[in-house]
């Protein structure tokens, strides 16, 4: 049995948060028994299938979803099999803004085709299971501000594990309009940059940039390393340049450069062509001197500008 020496750590949804009392059987099943699970039943048993076996599997059992959400369920699915180790820390997420548990993976994953999962409803009887000791705290945290991300598994750094698992959630009084509240307001905006970004890639960029997908499917929005995933990993079709996009959010800046610059190491010696470059693009918020001054010394990384509001007005 394989030990992970560094635990990556992974999001997982037990059930959808809707309706309250289904995530409350599921949840409370996942507790008493120690696991945790997830769906596409319908597949069967994938744990032992290739990627591209997988694939087409799915395929075959959903020809309705598109092919990047087909990509999605397979990495997903890989993941679960292959890429959780023992010793891994799992956050059981209850929608986006609580966080469910905190446990740790005792054994790899397997498939039970006879197991009643959850019992007694269908949404809820999820074959592929994790093994997990689950934390007594933290528990049931809220957030005021949508703190996972939407898919069923997803993958976090260690810096975004302490952020929700480590700290104290942000407080947001309404009542309260002061400059730190517009300050926290602002933060909490800005949770939902990249995948506003991700989302409107195109635009923002007019084609100068592409998201990146391996031949494996794998997206570049949260892009796996064995370092830390990439915020987003891009291509530059003019060049064919690979980008690494780093949103500074709010972290020092040292660390934001320090980040880019070994994620840009990764990819210029797992990904790269010979003679292939890698470049860099920083977003943040405002400008920021310490920022500058080390990315001058550089000469492949970029800084661009964002600006995030919001303001409710009763003149049109």
């Amino acid at each position: 049995m394989q030990v992970n020496q560094m635990p990556r750590y992974w999001v997982i949804a037990p059930v959808e948060s809707n309706p309250p009392d289904l995530f409350d059987r599921v949840w409370h099943f996942d507790l008493a028994n120690s696991c945790i699970s997830i769906g596409w039943n319908a597949l069967g048993d994938v744990s032992h299938l290739t990627r591209d076996q997988i694939s087409d599997s799915i395929a075959a059992v959903y020809p309705e979803k598109p092919p990047a959400s087909r990509s999605l369920v397979r990495n997903m699915l890989w993941s679960f099999f292959h890429d959780i180790s023992v010793g891994d820390i799992i956050l059981a997420r209850r929608g986006r803004k609580t966080l469910a548990g905190v446990g740790i993976v005792k054994t790899v994953a397997s498939f039970h085709g006879a197991a009643n999962a959850h019992a007694s409803h269908p949404e809820s009887t999820h074959l592929n299971f994790l093994e997990v000791d689950w934390q007594s705290q933290p528990r049931d945290k809220k957030f005021p501000f949508i703190a996972f991300p939407m898919y069923t598994l997803a993958e976090f750094s260690e810096e975004q594990y302490n952020n929700v698992v480590g700290q104290a959630a942000p407080i947001i009084p309404v009542e309260d309009s002061s400059p730190s509240q517009v300050d926290e307001t602002i933060f909490v905006l800005e949770k939902y940059l990249e995948d506003f970004i991700v989302g409107n890639f195109e635009a923002i960029f007019k084609g100068q940039l592409q998201i990146f997908t391996d031949p494996n499917g794998y997206f570049g929005q949260q892009y796996t390393t064995d370092i830390g995933p990439i915020d987003i990993l891009a291509t530059e079709p003019e060049s064919g340049s690979f980008v690494v996009i780093e949103l500074k959010r709010n972290r020092p800046s040292d660390q934001v450069v320090g980040q880019i610059l070994r994620y840009m190491g990764w990819v210029k010696e797992k990904l790269c062509k010979p003679g292939q470059i890698v470049k860099g693009l920083v977003i943040c918020r405002s400008p920021d001197n310490k920022l500058s001054y080390a990315l001058s010394m550089t000469t492949n990384i970029d800084i661009r500008y964002h600006s995030v509001s919001f303001k409710l007005s009763e003149i049109a």
